[in-house]
């Protein structure tokens, strides 16, 4: 067993670490001769970086065949591999002896080296903007809740500022989006100059930008910098030949005073930043609790959304998740739609993250599956091919209700195999500083989910912390790649590189990867030619209720050219922003 052992093996004496025996392909490796490598002592062929031989040779009489040893292996013609090596006590020929097993582990490695190097380039591109350099949006997502933590602990000021350009869209429309470019490029660098180096600069998106000011000493410290940032700004800007003059409109919410969270501090600070502009604009404003009429808006939301739950306005649509090749398709997303008795389709946007906040999502949730497992049976009844549906379930959700138990129960009574169902988390809600005790039983309720079958994908992968450690630690089936990336796929290029790294990535470590927001025939060949194998959006087929899926469930291939009938009435009812009516 020893000479046909696959990998290397060496018989080594312990008390001098002289190797006795070696096994062919221990031979193979090392490059030497039987005889050779008996007249060599363990510590000639082997190593620990930092660690010399006396403090290796504990090491190796210490190891077992459980605990591994990462070495680097000498071999005769001066090469180095990167080994494992695992190690047991044993006797011969009446002496003892350790029986040494070694594991060529380089190839792995340099996988994994490439593997991160990838890694740490997405991670750069999506949480930087290509434009000015600046930090983005996803940036301050994931620094901002650690900064408002550390302030807590400090006992420190901490003050955020929401940046609006005044009239950009004017400069956009007369002077061209190169022109427009080309002056946010001034501006952020104009901002960058104006703060400390400590500070954070972000761009949110189009002309806004956020500033996180740590260790705020005083009001008048917050208005300073705020009165800078308004002086540099206006200011006239030399751009392509021609003198601009911009302004900006700011406004300032303050840790711990205006708010206790990531969430509080941008919507305060986007509040008082409105009141600057209905002050003239040019002007920076710090926030009040009389600005807030949102806040009377979000308890009028929950109070309908509560109702809602009890009178039967909620709903679930679905829309097909295609086979990019065959157009067949392979699974169906379910979206919660809520339709208000007098304001119509209020987008999801308006209410889930009220749901969470107030708990709503986990009854919410409830609903939504136990409308899933209906509709199942009831396509299965009409003689249907079923294929898996997808549905989202929020970190909330995750950790306060026992799906696993639900879906087991559900399953069973309805004689539906749990397999049929893909559970969708966010990286943003699941993932974000998830290493404390919550994250072990987050990934408890995952682990448990997946015990029954259950698949698991990764939504709007490439906006939140896209962890290696975590795609595996959870063990993910599928990722959806956000359509933010996939909107300016074709023309811009920063998104085809994340694109095409995230697809890269998962081929490496055998995940799906499905692209969302697929509205044309040109995002749908680039995504083809770069190997994403699943896509959804509206240039298949929009969300339609149950009765209206069949077409989708009867094996064949999607025909791209008819449109479904049913239109989405999210697309014809605005935002939902005449919720504020519900103020009065």
């Amino acid at each position: 067993m020893f000479e046909q052992w696959p990998t290397g093996a060496l018989v080594v004496n312990p008390r001098s670490l002289q190797i006795l025996a070696a096994n062919p392909a221990a031979l193979r490796s090392l490059g030497y001769t039987l005889d050779e490598v008996r007249a060599l002592r363990f510590t000639d062929v082997f190593l620990i970086e930092g660690v010399d031989a006396q403090a290796l040779a504990s090491k190796l009489r210490d190891a077992t065949m459980r605990a591994t040893l990462e070495m680097i292996q000498r071999c005769r013609d001066g090469s180095r591999r990167n080994v494992e090596v695992r190690c047991n006590r044993m006797t011969l020929n009446g002496e003892d002896a350790l029986g040494v097993a070694v594991n060529d582990v380089t190839v792995r490695r340099v996988v994994e080296t490439h593997l991160l190097e990838r890694h740490q380039q997405l991670a750069h591109l999506a949480h930087h903007d290509q434009l000015t350099g600046l930090p983005n949006r996803l940036y301050l997502q994931a620094n901002l809740p650690g900064a408002i933590e550390q302030a807590r602990k400090d006992g420190s000021v901490l003050a955020v500022l929401f940046l609006d350009l005044d009239r950009f869209k004017h400069v956009n429309d007369s002077r061209g989006h190169e022109t427009g470019d080309k002056l946010l490029k001034t501006v952020a660098q104009r901002v960058r100059s104006t703060v400390r180096p400590e500070d954070a600069v972000v761009r949110m998106g189009g002309d806004e930008f956020v500033v996180m000011l740590k260790q705020v000493q005083s009001t008048e410290q917050v208005n300073e910098t705020a009165e800078r940032i308004n002086q540099a700004l206006s200011a006239p800007m030399v751009v392509d030949g021609r003198t601009l003059v911009t302004t900006v409109s700011i406004g300032v919410a303050m840790f711990p005073r205006d708010g206790s969270d990531m969430g509080e501090l941008l919507r305060h600070s986007d509040t008082a930043m409105y009141q600057a502009k209905d002050r003239g604009r040019n002007n920076f404003q710090l926030f009040s609790p009389g600005m807030d009429r949102r806040l009377k808006e979000r308890i009028a939301i929950e109070s309908s959304l509560r109702a809602a739950l009890s009178s039967g306005q909620l709903a679930v649509h679905y829309q097909p998740i295609m086979d990019v090749e065959s157009h067949h398709v392979v699974a169906l997303e379910a979206l919660l739609r809520w339709k208000h008795p007098s304001h119509g389709y209020v987008r999801p946007e308006r209410f889930v993250s009220v749901a969470e906040e107030t708990g709503l999502i986990v009854p919410i949730g409830d609903f939504v599956l136990q409308r899933i497992i209906a509709d199942t049976v009831a396509w299965r009844q009409a003689g249907a091919e079923l294929v898996p549906v997808s549905f989202n379930v929020s970190a909330v959700q995750l950790q306060r209700s026992n799906l696993a138990e639900q879906i087991l129960r559900l399953t069973r009574e309805h004689g539906v195999e749990p397999s049929m169902l893909q559970v969708e988390l966010t990286e943003g809600a699941v993932f974000e500083r998830r290493e404390a005790p919550r994250g072990d039983a987050s990934q408890d309720a995952v682990a448990a989910l997946r015990e029954l079958g259950v698949r698991i994908a990764i939504d709007d992968f490439g906006v939140g912390y896209s962890s290696l450690s975590y795609l595996k630690r959870w063990r993910v089936d599928a990722l959806k790649i956000d359509r933010s990336f996939v909107r300016d796929l074709v023309t811009d290029l920063s998104d085809l590189a994340i694109v095409s790294a995230i697809i890269a990535m998962a081929k490496h470590l055998h995940i799906k990867v499905v692209a969302e927001g697929i509205e044309g025939w040109q995002q749908l060949e680039k995504l083809r030619q770069l190997g994403c194998a699943y896509a959804q959006g509206f240039l298949f087929a929009r969300p339609a209720p149950a009765e209206d899926c069949r077409q989708y469930l009867n094996g064949e291939a999607l025909d791209l050219t008819a449109r479904l009938p049913v239109l989405d009435p999210l697309e014809a009812t605005g935002s939902g922003d005449r919720f504020r009516a519900l103020q009065a």
